[in-house]
């Protein structure tokens, strides 16, 4: 009996991205070239392990908790990241340290384009399970390019530290993923399928993921960071609000359930809500309540959106947020960005004149970034309804098998 799958895209996936790398090496070749001047292995390379670590496992079992599913989610997660974070390399060297006809790339040009795929895996979760593997490197090498152009307007044109421009990865990533997740929307997704729930081993891996982003947060959260003193606070204050953000976690989690009992999604998504939230002011917040006051807000916000608005607001809206990245990126950094501009009017205070105007210029850049973001999340996503990239039917939504071998399996399944 012949499976009952559909074909698998054994001659355009291969094509495609091989002719993407072999595009890729000739670029580099001709453009790239090393700089090892201005380094400092001891201090920097540990700080860069982190946030790979961080970011190539920690997310890709963060998004394994689709019970059929788990293959997917962790392999796609690495080609993405391998294909994007070349890419991403190329386009900032182009954009930011272009001279002389040569891109000098270090081990910080690595981790600034690392950072920067952060925004394709936050939409990857939006779409989880419904995009094949030739949707997901378009929308990678589109979105690492509107977002990198994005951080050139917002350093360049707005004057914007360039590590707090990298912080808006994750609101970028959040509402350009659901643009995306709109344009994908099927009136059958309102109802959810047997496929698309979890279960005991796949929650587990999702958590593992949790954890990993949990522990490496603050390193995340300050590894842009130039000013030595700015980098220490940076790093306590990630470490509390991750923390009180996982109290409400747990706290609002139990209380919004009918029978008293904790939601394991609530607990894999909530407590990273607080470092989130964080990204924009990590270095601004000076006394360590603040960073403790807004990891509360951000884990209620995130528990309280998936308890209660979820249900309504993806069918209201015809949104499928297969991970509820609104809930965990998305709000938490639109708070994020509104606390940066009260810290910056707080801490100036006595200067309003001067620093009022970079408070206004800091909702400039979060108020470019969301509009980009929903801008080229929409016309991505109508891109990728074409049939040109064979998307999956419905019915083969969520389920590894259109994509891997299972040897171990009968024939037709």
């Amino acid at each position: 009996m012949s499976s009952q799958y559909p074909p698998n895209l054994r001659i355009r996936l291969p094509a495609l991205i091989l002719l993407l790398e072999a595009a890729l090496i000739l670029i580099f070749g001709f453009f790239v070239s090393y700089d090892n001047r201005s380094q400092n292995l001891a201090r920097d390379y540990p700080v860069f392990q982190d946030v790979n670590l961080m970011v190539i496992f920690g997310f890709a079992y963060f998004l394994a908790f689709l019970q059929r599913y788990g293959f997917s989610s962790i392999g796609f997660n690495l080609l993405l990241a391998a294909l994007g974070v070349q890419w991403a390399v190329l386009v900032d060297g182009f954009l930011f340290h272009f001279s002389a006809g040569k891109i000098r790339i270090n081990l910080q040009s690595i981790l600034t384009a690392i950072m920067s795929i952060t925004t394709v895996l936050i939409s990857t979760g939006a779409i989880l399970g419904k995009a094949n593997l030739m949707q997901l490197t378009l929308m990678a090498m589109v979105e690492v390019t509107v977002f990198t152009v994005n951080r050139w307007m917002a350093v360049n044109l707005l004057q914007i530290q360039s590590h707090v421009s990298v912080m808006h990865v994750h609101l970028f990533g959040a509402y350009f993923g659901l643009m995306v997740s709109w344009t994908l929307y099927h009136s059958s997704l309102s109802r959810k399928a047997e496929k698309e729930r979890s279960r005991a081993i796949s929650n587990m891996f999702a958590v593992l993921g949790t954890l990993f982003l949990w522990i490496f947060w603050p390193s995340f959260n300050s590894a842009l960071i130039t000013e030595e003193d700015k980098k220490w606070t940076a790093i306590y204050n990630t470490y509390f609000v991750m923390a009180t953000s996982t109290i409400a976690a747990f706290s609002f989690s139990m209380a919004t359930s009918k029978n008293g009992k904790l939601s394991m999604a609530h607990i894999q998504n909530a407590t990273l809500a607080g470092g989130v939230a964080l990204g924009f002011s990590a270095s601004d917040i000076q006394q360590p309540w603040i960073a403790m006051v807004l990891g509360l807000a951000a884990g209620t916000i995130s528990v309280l959106g998936m308890a209660c608005l979820q249900k309504r607001l993806d069918p209201a809206l015809k949104i499928h947020d297969t991970c509820g990245v609104l809930y965990t990126f998305g709000l938490p950094s639109l708070l994020g960005g509104i606390i940066h501009v009260i810290v910056i009017l707080t801490n100036h205070s006595n200067n309003l004149s001067v620093f009022g105007c970079s408070a206004l210029i800091e909702v400039g850049a979060l108020s470019l970034s969301l509009c980009l973001s929903l801008f080229s999340g929409l016309l991505t996503g109508l891109i990728l309804t074409c049939k040109l990239w064979k998307a999956p039917p419905v019915t083969k939504y969520f389920d590894d098998q259109v994509y891997w071998e299972f040897p171990h399996l009968a024939v037709g399944f």
